[in-house]
């Protein structure tokens, strides 16, 4: 990719840059970014990351100098939703979006997490919630219809996020960045417990307005902390446990 950037004509370089997820980002994918500046000395390079959410084992760090400007505001997520992740968050934000429904939780063994899920997705499309608004989310398998849809291809396969015909299956890794008005999180594991917090800290901030979790109890408080329990079963938010 340098080498390719080295060759673009002036007009095909960029004035600026700007990278999201910067705290996933790879040591040598610095050097191509700059390679496709137009100038690298004047040019402008934005980058946002989150430490808090760095779920892939990458460590590269930014081979210019930034000016640091802390971004602590929420404004994604309600309330009650921000309120479940805030104590994994690596500095203190203000939550500034507005109130909406409580988030739940269903209590159930982590291998019944996706049956739960699955449970529960359909009855928000039973109650009304548009297809294209749910998400249903997974922290270690994939969702059998995950693993459908990705045989017929990647471009297939995230081809489905923009249709409304049905619920968004996704897992926590692939999802990162993304959004849906509801997720439904099936907390079925984790691959690696040494990311599993930051994973964790990623998946319960992925809904804008409702917040399903299903899992163990016993599981998240270990990866998550009291707090995070805490605000899961809180008056109103607890759901009747899974009976599978």
């Amino acid at each position: 990719m340098v080498s390719l950037a080295a060759e673009l004509p002036a007009g095909e370089r960029f004035d600026a840059i700007v990278i999201d997820e910067g705290q996933d980002f790879a040591q040598s994918w610095w050097d191509a970014v700059l390679a496709a500046l137009r100038d690298p000395d004047t040019g402008s390079l934005y980058v946002f990351s989150d430490e808090g959410q760095r779920i892939f084992a990458r460590q590269g760090r930014p081979t210019v100098d930034l000016m640091p400007i802390p971004l602590n505001e929420n404004l994604r997520n309600t309330k009650q939703i921000a309120g479940t992740f805030s104590s994994l968050a690596p500095e203190q934000m203000r939550i500034r979006g507005s109130s909406g429904a409580p988030v739940r939780f269903v209590q159930c063994p982590t291998e019944d997490a996706v049956e739960a899920a699955d449970d529960v997705a359909e009855s928000l499309l039973d109650d009304g919630w548009p297809p294209e608004s749910v998400a249903l989310l997974t922290t270690h398998r994939r969702h059998p219809v995950q693993v459908e849809r990705q045989a017929e291809g990647q471009d297939a396969y995230w081809a489905t996020y923009w249709q409304d015909d049905d619920v968004f299956y996704g897992h926590v890794l692939g999802f990162k960045g993304l959004e849906r008005p509801a997720v439904v999180l099936a907390v079925n594991g984790f691959r690696d417990e040494a990311r599993a917090r930051e994973m964790l800290y990623v998946a319960l901030s992925r809904a804008r307005d409702l917040l399903v979790v299903c899992g163990d109890l016993d599981l998240i408080r270990r990866v998550g902390g009291e707090a995070v329990v805490q605000r899961l079963t809180q008056t109103g938010g607890r759901a009747p446990a899974h009976a599978g």
